[in-house]
């Protein structure tokens, strides 16, 4: 199963460092966050991913571009025509995908852009700025189990996200914006969508896809919420980035299950 990344926002919660550098690209320690998430999936077996680029995506494709050569022993003869010669090298199975989605395009018009490369099939879907412990096993079984088109994973952070309305049978009955309502549950990404959410996604690169399309979905009561009631944390500002990097400077960053 493929996973997509949205990393093309601007971070303007956190311009302090993303007015250099694409969000994604902010380090925990002395890798970036994406890393951290990619780790995450990487355990459980997800290696195949999609990374929508957008702000200063040039940084991301510098990143993977040189990616093996930073994680391996190497030897430069400029005598042989700068033969290189690799001795080794610790990296993972990873198979990346960057596409450019657009500077200004909205999170629905990204993941509308990126359709050719998922194909007709099941995915998973998260956002480049959040962290967690979730059981990557358990959501996609989760998933498969209910037979609807969509799940979110469902958090219970402090307010200022958007609330997720959950009935009994864990259907979502309502999706709203963050900002409108103070809520229990909010939507943490992490999420496994079937191919046809693409037709929910209409409007080209202005639509959000947190707005109309899974408005649409709950609607249909074709959006279910995998609660976690473990770790996540978002890195929406210099106090989150903060925390995240005390928690991995202690040795102590839940979301390090590799």
């Amino acid at each position: 199963m493929k996973v997509v990344i949205l990393a093309g926002g601007f971070g303007t919660r956190i311009s302090e460092e993303s007015h250099l550098k694409p969000k994604p690209m902010i380090e925990i320690g002395d890798q970036p966050i994406l890393w951290h998430i990619m780790k995450i999936y990487s355990h459980y077996g997800f290696n195949d991913f999609i990374i929508c680029l957008g702000y200063k995506g040039y940084y991301i494709k510098q990143y993977f571009a040189q990616y093996f050569l930073q994680k391996s022993t190497i030897t430069f003869d400029f005598r042989m025509a700068n033969q290189q010669i690799i001795h080794d090298y610790h990296v993972e199975p990873w198979k990346v995908t960057l596409v450019d989605t657009g500077r200004d395009t909205m999170t629905g018009g990204r993941i509308k852009r990126i359709q050719p490369y998922v194909g007709n099939e099941s995915f998973m879907l998260t956002y480049g700025d959040g962290v967690s412990n979730i059981d990557l096993d358990r959501l996609v079984a989760f998933h498969k189990n209910h037979g609807k088109l969509a799940t979110i994973t469902a958090v219970n952070p402090p307010g200022r996200f958007g609330v997720l309305n959950i009935d009994d049978d864990k259907k979502i009955t309502n999706f709203i914006e963050k900002g409108k309502v103070e809520g229990s549950w909010i939507n943490a990404g992490f999420m496994v969508l079937q191919p046809e959410i693409f037709e929910y996604i209409e409007g080209g690169d202005a639509t959000i896809f947190e707005s109309a399309p899974l408005e649409a979905l709950a609607r249909n009561e074709q959006l279910m919420a995998y609660r976690h009631c473990g770790f996540w944390q978002c890195m929406d500002t210099m106090r989150d980035k903060s925390l995240l990097e005390n928690l991995w400077a202690g040795d102590a960053a839940p979301w390090k299950v590799w």
